[in-house]
């Protein structure tokens, strides 16, 4: 059986892209192998049209089965290969080996993390006190003690954003380091501490979070974010060559195609704003557009 497009990712821009799809009537099946960002978040507070919030993993569920509703065929895996096919693209994984018409990356990245069992981080994320979004929640922190981990640029920039919404912030470090001059400068002006010692433990047992030092000494917070980047779920990309950003994201032109004709990205993989709200706007665009490339494709648009 040969569909029209092979969706790899079930996360939010995934999920969008089939629903549209679906709805153009197209023969779509979605690979979700796990670990979508999405499904972390206790509660989204800027998500449009939920008030009083939504659950992460209530917000796939009903996308999947909105997808679902309208034909898309959701299944669980991963695929491991891809690979030119005739006019399309051949698939495979465990349990998985079909051809495609195309294919729509959706894969998202993952956090980097502290080092934390995660029982433990799990728990410290459900209940606010380790964070890993400033656009996403950094209002529900307002005027808290924050802790920033990762002193450097990446970790300062996080800081100055923060700072917004609280005037206790400190930015930490995971190993002995010196701050730029201009970094050290930016912190200063905007009235934030920064604390050298490496941090070398993790205690949300209290009301916060307690940082523990070399020394045997302590610093205490209300909320903590990671500000230690993340890795792009890029395998796939790299096997077919495709170019990317200076962070290993994905390049697209304006309607989300990518360099090899029948392939299309959308969501956190894509370089960009990684929100819920930009990868369904691009997985919006990007099933639209693939739509009508298959109908270009199949002569069914005015010449």
């Amino acid at each position: 059986m040969t569909y029209d497009t092979a969706i790899i990712g079930g996360g939010p821009a995934g999920l969008t892209a089939a629903i549209y799809l679906a709805r153009y009537r197209r023969k779509v099946v979605v690979f979700d192998r796990g670990g979508s960002r999405a499904a972390l978040i206790p509660t989204s507070h800027n998500h449009a049209g939920y008030p009083q919030g939504i659950h992460g993993t209530d917000l796939l569920a009903a996308m999947a089965e909105q997808a679902q509703q309208f034909g898309a065929e959701l299944r669980k895996g991963e695929v491991t290969s891809i690979t030119a096919a005739g006019k399309g693209w051949q698939l495979c994984g465990d349990g998985i080996d079909l051809t495609a018409r195309t294919v729509l990356f959706a894969t998202g990245t993952v956090n980097r993390c502290p080092d934390l069992s995660r029982e433990v981080h799990d728990a410290a994320l459900a209940a606010g006190k380790l964070r890993y979004c400033p656009v996403c929640d950094a209002f529900e922190a307002t005027d808290q003690r924050i802790a920033v981990i990762g002193a450097e640029s990446h970790g300062v920039a996080e800081v100055l954003f923060l700072r917004n919404y609280s005037d206790r912030i400190t930015l930490f470090t995971l190993e002995k380091c010196e701050l730029h001059e201009k970094d050290r400068a930016d912190l200063a002006k905007a009235g934030v501490e920064w604390d050298p010692r490496p941090v070398i433990s993790y205690d949300f047992s209290g009301d916060g979070v307690r940082l523990g030092f070399a020394d045997g000494s302590n610093a205490e917070a209300d909320t903590m974010y990671p500000a230690l980047g993340s890795d792009p779920n890029d395998g796939l990309i790299k096997q077919l060559g495709l170019r990317t950003a200076s962070d290993d994201t994905i390049l697209t032109d304006s309607h989300q195609r990518l360099g090899l004709d029948g392939l299309y990205a959308a969501g956190d993989i894509v370089s960009g704003l990684d929100q819920i709200s930009v990868a369904m706007g691009q997985a919006a665009v990007a099933a639209t557009t693939l739509h009508n490339d298959l109908r270009a494709r199949d002569g069914q648009t005015a010449e």
